[in-house]
């Protein structure tokens, strides 16, 4: 072979690889291109974030007084206080820390007020950015560790069931009002679910409405939610949500303390809920009269309407407060939306039990004496067996007693308010 040949060869080799070289930088040049790019840094400085907040409402001559604290932060500041102490102490998150410069993170002052303000105002994670100096992704976080730490270190004492104590001051309000046996009103709210799942959308949406998710609740006079069930579709109207309630759990499964009260000087020996029109006659709900006839059944009608609305006025004060669960649910996941719910609830509650001296109630000095003029008892109920569960079941569903308390109601209210409303 000559030389030439040889060159010619080399050449070409040459060539190739050369071209086959710049083909793999230039695509090795795209797939760095198209790569995502990191996330911009962005310096908030969160510390002064946190001076901010502490010289406007923390500080000893605060910026802010005390009513503009409340309606900011929806309570006072002694039990918002109480609430950043807990968590702090109790749940890694909102303990303040150091990063590997030695730089102090959020403080939990900052994190618990992201999360307090987003369920307040029911507005987007970063509408507080340039206040508290934290991201969208770190105020949602926020508010996740919040909800768990609510639940987690509140919910047994302020979304319990009713001790033997609870049920006898229920029971001596509900006697004041003119209804002995009487622990609370019943009913449900429907949040709306406005990121609901396509697929889901049927079994939430109700007609041509929009989808949402149940919330059933009794509420007593001073507004405490002493039961909350939340999670039901909301195609369900409150009879369907009572068939997956355990509402009656305790009482079925003899773990409720046992109830005696006299109307009308008939014993009674279940407690009942005053509801509307749409609940069964069961020995344990009272409803109104739709059509009264006569003074008796009016004067009946007007009473328990009036005091029915104990749980419209719980669920309006729970919206009111809380406005995320007032505006629609913007979340995907349903978990999380029902931990909102119940962390609303919960904080409900305690602010009820905080400021429940600010307002008044009814006045039960009467029974406070002794027992003599108490009509209504509470005792321990032993356990019951699993054949006695049935008996209580029919019990609770029982429609003579419910007709017969109703009779025995009417005339009670007609003896102790019918003088005074002529």
């Amino acid at each position: 072979m000559s030389s030439s040949s040889s060159d010619g060869v080399d050449k070409a080799f040459e060539e190739f690889f050369d071209e086959e070289f710049d083909n793999i930088v230039d695509s090795l040049l795209d797939v760095q291109a198209n790569k995502p790019k990191r996330r911009a840094y962005i310096e908030r400085d969160r510390e002064q974030g946190h001076i901010q907040l502490w010289n406007d409402y923390f500080h000893e001559n605060p910026t802010y007084p005390p009513d503009m604290f409340r309606r900011r932060f929806r309570m006072n500041k002694p039990l918002f206080l109480r609430i950043v102490k807990r968590l702090s102490t109790s749940v890694p998150y909102f303990r303040q820390r150091r990063n590997a410069h030695g730089r102090k993170g959020l403080s939990p002052l900052q994190k618990c007020t992201a999360a307090i303000r987003m369920l307040a105002y029911g507005e987007s994670g970063d509408t507080y950015d340039e206040y508290l100096r934290l991201g969208e992704s770190t105020a949602l976080l926020c508010l996740e560790h919040f909800t768990n730490g609510i639940i987690d270190f509140f919910g047994e004492e302020y979304l319990r069931r009713p001790t033997a104590e609870d049920l006898q001051q229920l029971l001596d309000i509900g006697e004041v009002r003119g209804f002995p046996g009487m622990i609370g009103s019943i009913d449900c709210m429907h949040w709306e679910w406005k990121n609901c799942p396509t697929a889901w959308r049927g079994q939430y949406t109700r007609g041509s409405g929009k989808p949402t998710i149940v919330l059933e609740a009794v509420a007593s006079e001073d507004l405490w939610m002493w039961h909350a069930f939340f999670g039901l579709p909301g195609t369900l109207n409150d009879i369907n949500v009572l068939d997956r309630s355990p509402v009656f759990d305790d009482i079925i499964q003899g773990r409720a303390p046992k109830v005696k009260f006299k109307v009308n000087n008939h014993t009674y020996r279940m407690a009942y809920y005053l509801t509307d029109g749409i609940y069964p006659n069961w020995s344990t709900f009272i409803q109104s009269i739709p059509l009264p006839q006569g003074n008796k059944a009016e004067l009946f009608a007007k009473h328990q309407e009036s005091t029915r609305k104990d749980v419209e006025r719980a669920f309006g004060v729970l919206q009111s407060r809380f406005a995320i669960v007032k505006n629609p649910g913007l979340l995907w996941d349903k978990e999380k939306l029902g931990k909102i719910m119940r962390t609303c609830v919960i904080l409900h509650n305690m602010i009820v039990e905080n400021e429940r001296g600010g307002y008044s109630l009814s006045d039960t000095s009467q029974f406070e004496s002794g027992e003599s003029s108490r009509s209504s008892k509470v005792k321990m109920r032993e356990s019951l067996h699993l054949n006695n569960m049935l008996g209580m079941r029919n019990e609770v569903r029982d429609s003579g007693k419910h007709d017969s308390l109703k009779t025995d109601l009417v005339e009670n209210v007609w003896q102790k308010f019918g003088n005074i409303d002529e």
